[in-house]
């Protein structure tokens, strides 16, 4: 059998993304210049692209759009030049059709990354193109649908929004790390799935490319291209604009472009069992939207089987490309997101070993801004604020968010001192970041949080300028409510946050006692107040033998109003003396009361906080987020119960009598709490999104975090049937 015509150029094209996915950039860019082909130009422009991406580095934006719009000049090229036939299962000169559609694809998000308008229109145009170009490879590559390919994890489908029939393995019993997909094609064509809009223009034929007389021959390289980067296309574009905030949705959905999530992950997956440069990408795609739905959904249909299908894809390429910072990035958010975050702070800590062969300053960040995170959740505050700070050494974006967040955790630690410095740094740094005369979202919000707490300390008589004595709230704390980090850290260090927040006068409201899952008594290891707080029942005092330091209590007493006039507070105000600063100390309370498991007190004081909306003044965006959690706790009761109750099962067995009719009796109540549950959570998210117009402050974060956890409550009632 000849060689594919372009199978030496795709090959050697391979190898530099070999380099890049080892960390080994240098050695990519060097392998790419040493040829001036399609393929080797796309390598150039994904190599500047990923540095400007992760890194944010604008002036690689020139770079990149160089070295892509050559790449998809000379993929046109190809496509028009005449053609031989071999022996091979895809008609000649497709693989210059979907490299000029990566070329395109790029150059549109090389465009975005501008932030400019104009970028953006360029940007909605190249998607619009690149679109259509993958509606036409869809239904020549895959006319009968993705049923008969690989995807990885030998569990049931991919647990998303379900517009096609579950994934089945072969077995219910195998171990395999893939596991081949059975079930009956339902999508003979895409004429109801991403791209149903524009089949009418894509006339491609769905018949066989191959001679039924020639035997079939194996998948080479440019076949393997073929595959996982037609799959890789198609299901990106269902992704990225399934998961979109409904507003934008709207916009786009003129255009044409429509969303299947569950057909683009499947198709994702497909990808990612390949061999190609187009599987290392389809994983990384993966990995990211499973991270993202296990930290910001709040609540999962299925969690267990979204760590095992995001373990599957992370042990696949890490085995292929064991010192890649992205693998390395997504081992440690898999533990984070599996209770462990002491294990991801160690992979995390190795992954930045000085003495590593290869490094990627831009990758390298990824890890610094994961670890500095997940730091701060553990309150180890001085080393998050240090990894905080090193990220502004190794990235250009946002300076004043990293330094607004280090702050904060000198707040935690009563180095007010510090702080103010941080904070004093700030407008300048906000003001060379400016693109285009505008503010990222987040820093609107500091700007106002910054002015917030100046007022606040001439209310309390101190000196303006040391306004950092103002704060009593970490403001790294609730910057972390945007990022979710509350909800996965452990019991402890929710109780030793619910200690910290409920010493802070005025006294917090008597939440009601819940008998299932009220919190034990600590052991008191804090200084005493010159006031009298109520606060939740067990939570007088906490204790950890062995903790790091930073974990406990960590306000000093320099930081706590003991006198006045100390601290700049000679009118002797309560530390939180308006609805702002109330109502986000109950939904701070709401959410760690939930993850330290207690229900009852987490909806007393989210209800609060709710409650407080209407009187807010610059924080307009805690009503919204403080609905949002009230929907996730519906869920997270019910789910507690029924683990309950699952756990009480397997230790009494049938033993415990009441036969059939008994049974029958506690799935219908089970099912009937879950519709209760689901029903008023669903609720609750209209009410969110309803307290969080386009005004409010990172709204279409809520947006997104909304629609994430609709998928999940539809999902779980199509696995309950209801």
């Amino acid at each position: 059998m000849n060689e594919h015509p372009s199978a030496e150029l795709l090959l050697s094209a391979t190898r530099g993304f070999d380099y890049l996915f080892c960390n080994d950039l240098d050695g990519a860019q060097k392998h790419f210049a040493g040829k001036d082909d399609p393929f080797h130009l796309l390598g150039q422009g994904v190599c500047a692209f990923m540095e400007a991406a992760l890194g944010m580095e604008s002036e690689l934006l020139v770079e990149a759009t160089r070295c892509l719009t050559l790449s998809e000049a000379g993929a046109r090229r190809q496509q028009k030049a005449p053609k031989s036939r071999v022996n091979q299962r895809f008609p000649p000169g497709l693989e210059w059709e979907i490299l000029n559609a990566d070329a395109v694809v790029l150059l549109g998000l090389t465009s975005a990354l501008s932030e400019s308008y104009m970028g953006y229109l360029q940007c909605m145009y190249s998607l619009n193109s690149a679109h259509s170009k993958f509606t036409k490879l869809y239904k020549t590559v895959f006319p009968n649908g993705l049923d008969s390919y690989k995807t990885p994890a030998a569990t049931p489908a991919p647990s998303r929004k379900p517009s096609v029939p579950s994934l089945r393995s072969v077995s219910t019993a195998t171990t395999t790390t893939y596991t081949e997909v059975t079930e009956t094609a339902v999508y003979t064509t895409p004429t109801k799935s991403f791209f149903a809009r524009w089949t009418s223009s894509a006339a491609t034929s769905t018949v066989s490319f191959q001679n039924p007389d020639e035997p079939m021959p194996p998948d080479g390289p440019v076949e393997e291209f073929i595959i996982a980067g037609t799959a890789f296309g198609f299901g990106l574009f269902n992704l990225v604009f399934s998961l979109l905030p409904k507003r934008v949705q709207s916009v786009v959905g003129f255009l044409g472009f429509k969303h299947d999530r569950k057909l683009a992950l499947q198709a994702l997956a497909v990808s990612a069992t390949k061999n190609d440069v187009h599987s290392v990408f389809a994983g990384l795609v993966l990995m990211t939207y499973h991270g993202v739905v296990l930290l910001m959904s709040g609540y999962q249909a299925d969690e267990q089987h979204i760590l095992k299908q995001y373990r599957a894809i992370v042990d696949n390429i890490e085995a292929r490309y064991p010192e890649g910072a992205l693998w390395i990035l997504n081992r440690a958010k898999i533990l984070r997101m599996s209770h462990d975050a002491e294990g991801a702070i160690h992979v995390l800590r190795d992954g930045l070993r000085p003495d590593r062969k290869y490094t990627f300053a831009q990758a390298d960040t990824l890890l610094v801004f994961e670890l500095a995170w997940t730091l701060l959740g553990q309150r180890r505050y001085h080393e998050a604020a240090e990894m905080f700070i090193k990220i502004t050494e190794i990235n250009s974006w946002s300076h004043a968010t990293y330094y607004f967040l280090a702050a904060g955790c000198y707040v935690s630690l009563g180095d007010t001192t510090r702080a103010q410095e941080l904070l004093d740094a700030i407008p300048d740094l906000i003001d060379k970041r400016k693109i285009n005369g505008k503010d990222l979202p987040t820093e609107v919000l500091i700007k106002k949080k910054l002015e917030f707490y100046k007022e606040k300390q001439k209310r309390r008589g101190g000196k303006e300028k040391e306004y950092a004595q103002a704060i009593k709230i970490s403001i790294a704390e609730e910057l972390a409510i945007f990022w979710n980090t509350h909800a996965r850290i452990e019991r402890r260090l929710a109780l030793a946050h619910i200690r910290e927040w409920s010493a802070l006068s005025p006294p917090i409201s008597t939440p009601p006692s819940s008998s299932t899952h009220s919190l034990p008594v600590p052991t008191p290891t804090t200084p005493s107040f010159p006031w009298s707080p109520r606060t939740p029942k067990g939570l007088s005092g906490f204790s950890r033998p062995g903790t790091p330091k930073d974990t406990h209590f960590a306000h000093s007493t320099s930081n706590i109003p003991l006198n006045g006039s100390v601290l700049g507070n000679p009118n002797n105000l309560p530390d939180l003396d308006t609805p702002d600063e109330l109502a986000l100390r109950s939904l701070l309370l709401g959410i760690a009361h939930r993850t330290a498991g207690d229900f009852d007190a987490s909806r007393h004081f989210l209800k609060e906080a709710c409650a407080l909306n209407s009187s807010i003044a610059v924080s307009t965006w805690i009503g919204g987020v403080a609905m949002f959690e009230l929907a996730v706790l519906e869920l997270k009761v019910v789910e507690a119960k029924e683990r309950e109750a699952a756990a009480v099962g397997s230790v009494g067995g049938l033993s415990g009598g009441g036969g059939l009719g008994a049974g029958l009796h506690d799935a219908v109540k089970r099912l009937t709490e879950w519709d209760r549950a689901l029903k008023s959570a669903a609720k609750k998210l209209d009410a969110a999104l309803a307290l969080a117009p386009n005004s409010v402050d990172l709204s279409s974060r809520l947006d997104s975090r909304v629609s994430m956890l609709r998928d999940e409550i539809e999902l779980k009632r199509e696995k309950l049937g209801i």
